[in-house]
């Protein structure tokens, strides 16, 4: 690929999420097809799963998928509600928010414990770093540590090369953003974006078509979220999004992948060694 191919960010998100999550995200890693992971680390599994991360030694970004939906929390004996009831009682004033920094706090914790680092970026499942109280628990970690050596955020998502079916999700997503953007530059940030990578998953046939679709309009330093991994019994008992992961994974660790990379101009952004 030419020097001139501008770099992107093709982040894989869930890792931890089931044992065949894991190991499509790593078998990626290992082939060189992604440009990072987004870590989950509120199961009782995550110890186990970082073992293996560790021992893989991936030659990409390691990063923190804040989670506050669905799953019991890491930080104590309470289930975390569905998005939209997170975002209800979020607006009403009815959940506590320094629960919500605890867990956030326990997340990042249990993340530096098993890999003895600090995640390269933060993002969140379902979003949910775009979130005032996420935003505000950004800044207060984090305020003593230098810009240099913050996590960069995964920042608003554009509409540009989303399906017409998906719009209306990316248009969610953005009002979730609004501001986030602004606000964590300010906060002395540094952002990677705008994100893409939306697709309506309930279709597998559909996210090779999104992806051709949708490399040519990335820019320097946009990032493509995905969702690989292999569906597994633990997935199925934890996520509505099973099927598609598998297509996800035999697309990004096909032939195609390079061709339409090189046909786009781009080339996977990778950390720093």
């Amino acid at each position: 690929m030419s020097s001139a191919s501008r770099p992107f960010w093709l982040i894989a998100d869930d890792y931890g999420l089931s044992p065949g999550v894991c190991r499509g995200i790593l078998q990626l890693a290992a082939e060189g097809r992604l440009s990072g992971t987004g870590c989950m680390t509120l199961f009782a599994d995550w110890p186990e799963n970082a073992r293996r991360l560790r021992a893989a030694e991936p030659a990409c970004a390691l990063g923190l998928h804040l989670t506050l939906t669905d799953f019991p929390a890491a930080s104590g004996a309470w289930q975390m509600p569905s998005l939209r009831r997170l975002i209800a009682a979020l607006a009403r004033g009815a959940m506590d928010e320094e629960v919500v920094m605890r867990e956030l706090d326990a997340q990042l914790d249990r993340f530096t414990h098993e890999l003895g680092m600090s995640p390269a970026f933060i993002d969140g499942h379902q979003h949910v770093h775009y979130l005032a109280p996420v935003r505000r628990w950004l800044a207060r970690r984090f305020r003593e540590t230098p810009p240099e050596r913050r996590p960069w955020l995964r920042a608003a998502p554009s509409p540009a090369g989303a399906p017409a079916a998906v719009l209306p999700k990316v248009v969610l997503v953005r009002s979730l953003a609004a501001g986030f953007d602004r606000r964590m530059r300010k906060e002395g940030f540094a952002m990677r974006g705008p994100l893409s990578g939306f697709y309506d998953w309930r279709l597998p046939e559909m996210f090779a078509p999104a992806m051709r679709r949708l490399l040519p309009l990335v820019p320097e330093e946009g990032v493509v979220m995905c969702h690989p991994g292999q569906a597994d019994t633990l997935l199925r008992r934890r996520d509505a999004l099973t099927d598609a992961r598998e297509e996800e994974l035999r697309f990004l660790s096909g032939p195609e992948l390079p061709a339409l990379l090189k046909g786009a101009g781009l080339k996977l952004a990778l950390p720093a060694r």
